[in-house]
């Protein structure tokens, strides 16, 4: 049975051990999401948990700190546990909390030391924005200069990274490394293990950013020795927009005092003796800043049932499956009009597809008005996530002969070659 044919999809759905997840969740009407890498789709577990948590406000006020289904003063810690075999780390190393960016700053106060002769941060040319931001304010606030303290591993192809060329930019000068588990524009995965493994060979401190994997590829953060980690939950994880983040701190740091310190960093048992001085938490809370978001995490315990049932190494392989299955379509009808800019290889290909044509930003426009729901990254990048919780692979299928009639009778001609607000 050739895979351009409809009946492959229906037959590979048929077989599929993940297909009774997609009815957790509320897919749009008649739509066909492939957006979850930026905004995962609501479950009705999140739905039901935020509910929930609002009902233990009504219902216990003040008390809802210690009393209810799930205690808010512990919250963090009981969904960090829960969060933890979704990156390889024991359950007092992660904590929900903050935000990516919040997280970040946290972490590069607390981690980057600078001395002198070993001042500088190393990130890369593809990183996401905001991460970029982060590091020069930290380096602005140390009294460093960025244009000579952040180092940047170049791009070869403006899509992807090499691993020497990361490694030869571990020089004796580099005090911190931040760099993505998954490259936001072309979902290539980083070896996060060998690039751990060469920053302590030079005695490096190493974070990674897992926005792009979390909930979708496995990890082993602490069985590499990753220092610290952090991460959004809205996009692989259905945590809702705007969800409360979380980040790793492997327990070799443990004790050591936060560089945003807050009340939330306190021992649990100390923390309303209302000293000035801190006895700092001694697990992954101690980086905590400030009160819990509550109602932005309260969608991430029922999300969370989903993942402990489902299992991140089905999730991964099923994603595996619907990556390879567009890409060989794509190639199929297509031939090389769009260029495949993702790895294709399994070990380096993240959970997104990132297609390039030079009239991307009008065929993303084409697509969205036929129902089916990409991404556009300027200038010319169309990213497609087809998420193992509630895509199939007849909905792929469809796509890609959506796309062929979009091209084939030019209809993106109708749209301006220009993103959105929200791209």
């Amino acid at each position: 049975m050739s895979i351009l044919n409809k009946e492959y999809a229906i037959k590979r759905d048929q077989e599929d051990l993940l297909k009774k997840f997609r009815d957790e969740f509320y897919i749009p009407p008649s739509s066909i999401y492939f957006d979850g890498n930026s905004l995962g789709l609501m479950s009705k577990r999140a739905e039901k948990s935020a509910l929930s948590l609002l009902d233990s406000w009504k219902k216990y006020g003040i008390d809802g700190w210690t009393e209810g289904e799930n205690p808010w003063y512990y919250l963090s810690e009981h969904l960090g546990e829960r969060m933890a075999p979704l990156v390889g780390a024991s359950s007092e190393e992660v904590i929900v909390t903050g935000s990516t960016t919040v997280n970040l700053h946290q972490l590069v106060a607390s981690f980057y030391q600078p001395t002198e002769g070993k001042s500088t941060i190393l990130a890369d040319d593809l990183n996401f924005p905001s991460d970029i931001y982060a590091l020069k304010s930290q380096l602005g606030l140390k009294g460093f200069d960025s244009d000579h303290h952040l180092k940047k591993v170049p791009s070869r192809d403006g899509h992807t990274l090499e691993l020497d060329d990361i490694y030869e930019a571990m020089t004796d000068d580099v005090a911190l490394i931040v760099l993505p588990s998954v490259l936001y524009r072309s979902g290539q995965i980083l070896p996060m293990k060998e690039i751990t493994l060469e920053a302590k060979k030079r005695n490096i401190i190493i974070g990674f950013d897992l926005c792009h994997s979390i909930g979708a590829i496995p990890h082993e953060l602490s069985k590499w020795g990753v220092d610290f980690a952090f991460w959004c939950t809205y996009k692989h994880l259905n945590g809702g927009p705007g969800s409360t983040g979380a980040l790793y701190v492997n327990k070799k740091h443990f004790g050591r005092k936060p560089g945003l310190a807050g009340w939330f960093s306190s021992d649990k048992t100390k923390q309303f003796d209302m000293e000035h001085k801190l006895t700092v938490a001694g697990n992954a809370g101690a980086y905590q800043i400030g009160t819990p978001n509550l109602l932005s995490i309260a969608p991430l315990i029922g999300s969370l049932e989903i993942f402990e049932e489902a299992g991140i190494d089905k999730i991964r392989k099923k994603s595996l499956e619907l990556t390879e299955y567009i890409m060989q379509l794509v190639e199929g009808e297509f031939g090389d009009e769009f260029i495949i800019r993702n790895p294709k290889d399994e070990k380096s290909r993240g959970a997104h597809i990132f297609l390039e044509h030079p009239e991307a930003a009008r065929i993303c426009h084409a697509l969205k008005d036929q129902k089916v729901i990409p991404d556009f990254r300027a200038p010319k990048g169309i990213r497609i996530a087809p998420v193992a919780l509630y895509n199939s692979f007849e909905e792929v299928w469809q796509t890609v002969q959506i796309l062929k009639k979009i091209m084939n009778e030019k209809l993106y001609e109708n749209f301006d070659n220009e993103r959105g607000v929200i791209a």
